[in-house]
């Protein structure tokens, strides 16, 4: 069996065209949890798009050890450059470069013929390579390309030392018969396809990533991109946990072996899903609260545990053991060692819509309390944490759900806040009383907040659209 090779990109296409600001803990986070799961490369971000994503970079590959440690570059050569600077202290590193193929976006966007593309692709490898013996290239709208004509930019650009090629379906057009046609003929085609391997890289429009990628990997792909969770830009990403059980699943249909360690990945969805504030639907395959819920223990007459035909994935399989959620929730609720802490609430109502909340922080050491009127109780708490912390924010979405049954349950609080033009923040609070839940959430968007503003971090920009 060849060995299939898993790239993370949830640093990068994932919590980025989400418009979310993570900071440089939550971003090591997730990091260090991938490499738990065992990813084979971690695209940490896009240094040349802000001082913020150079510093976040820098630190993943300083950081994540046995994994490659990848960073996103155009094909200039300020852009390529600042790449290799932020990979430096990287054991693996990797220069991930490309531009767009397909006649519409060389026309429009980049205004240059094909010809040109060529020679600017091959001079974007070339470039990398300087700093890296590792260059992965992509090829933007590749599904919308001309076949002839990705064939000969893809032999030009191994001609000139890409290691990896991505192939990408930029838009989520593609249906698996299509996208697999598209990397067999690029098997078929290329004369020198041998010296790289091929990356699959599908968006989720039609609902078909995940689909689409193991169609690639039927046609050879050897690397598959994706982020935790699927989330991405519109529809989304490839879903890495999909793919890889679909593979842990029936692995003699694909022909691979993998290096993912699969108990890991419930923790590494939840963490994602806590960290980005995207929640993860109940529906939701592999790692939904009701994927394992149609799971009945069935025994023969000697009480010997027998599996139920309609089981197709162990629920230990991918860590999703009964009572960890709530395991880790409590464990989350006990850790605070933010900056800016809630240390008692006091609420008083006047009606149905009114109502005062008197709260007291711990805010950087210092004790403060105040006292705010609002239009119910979470409200009037906001307003009166605004008072203490003093931060200018807006609430994009507030979110309250309940984990666990009776006396046992938590509440569990998300919010998002947009301060500035600096994007989201997101902040999670856990308690089993749910306006304390509502506060702790919201004091943690402001903390982090804080922790932005007090290092300059301005937003990280990129262009739609990219691949």
């Amino acid at each position: 069996m060849r060995r299939l090779k898993i790239f993370d990109t949830t640093l990068r296409d994932g919590a980025k065209s989400l418009g979310l600001n993570l900071n440089i803990n939550e971003k090591l986070e997730i990091s260090r949890q991938l490499v738990r799961l065992g990813v084979d490369v971690i695209e940490a971000g896009y240094p040349a798009s802000s001082a913020a994503d150079q510093e976040a970079v820098r630190t993943i590959a300083g950081d994540a050890k046995g994994a490659v440690v990848c960073g996103f570059s155009g094909a200039e050569k300020q852009e390529i450059d600042c790449c290799a600077a932020a990979l430096r202290g990287a054991g693996q590193p990797r220069i991930h470069t490309g531009l767009a193929v397909s006649p519409l976006y060389m026309k429009r966007k980049l205004r240059l013929t094909p010809e040109q593309v060529i020679e600017k692709a091959v001079f974007a490898v070339k470039c990398a390579k300087k700093h890296v013996r590792d260059v992965q290239f992509y090829l933007e709208d590749a599904f919308c390309g001309q076949h002839s004509f990705i064939a000969e930019i893809i032999a030009s650009v191994i001609e000139a030392g890409a290691t990896v090629i991505n192939i990408p379906d930029t838009f989520g057009y593609a249906t698996p018969w299509e996208y697999s046609e598209l990397i067999s003929y690029v098997f078929d085609n290329v004369k020198n396809i041998d010296r790289a391997v091929v990356s699959t890289h599908c968006h989720n429009d039609l609902g078909m990533a995940t689909a689409n990628t193991l169609a690639g990997i039927k046609a050879g792909a050897g690397q598959i991109e994706g982020t935790i969770n699927g989330i991405g830009e519109r529809a989304g990403n490839t879903s890495l946990e999909e793919a890889i059980m679909a593979i842990y699943t029936r692995q003699a249909a694909y022909g691979v072996e993998l290096g993912v360690r699969s108990g890991e990945i419930a923790a590494t969805c939840r963490l994602a899903s806590r960290i980005t504030g995207v929640p993860v639907p109940a529906h939701k395959a592999i790692v939904g609260a009701n994927a394992f819920t149609g799971t009945r223990d069935i025994y023969r007459d000697d009480m010997e545990y027998v599996k139920p035909p309609y089981e197709v994935i162990d629920p230990d399989a991918v860590g999703a053991s009964p009572g960890q959620d709530m395991q880790a929730l409590r464990e989350e609720m006990a850790d605070d060692s933010s900056e800016i802490r809630v240390k008692n609430i006091s609420i008083t109502t006047t009606g149905v819509s009114r109502a005062t909340a008197t709260v007291t922080l711990d805010v950087e050491g210092d004790t403060l309390t105040e006292a705010a009127c609002g239009s119910g109780p979470v409200d009037a708490v906001f307003r009166a944490v605004d008072r203490m912390v003093g931060e200018q924010v807006f609430m994009e979405d507030y979110a309250l759900k309940s984990i666990g049954h009776n006396g046992s349950a938590l509440g569990d609080a998300t919010v998002k806040v947009r301060y500035g033009d600096s994007g989201l923040v997101v902040g999670r609070g856990v308690s089993p009383d749910i306006i304390e839940a509502s506060a702790r959430a919201y004091v943690n968007a402001l903390a982090k907040i804080k922790i932005l503003n007090g290092k300059a971090q301005g937003p990280a920009s990129q262009p739609a659209n990219i691949i």
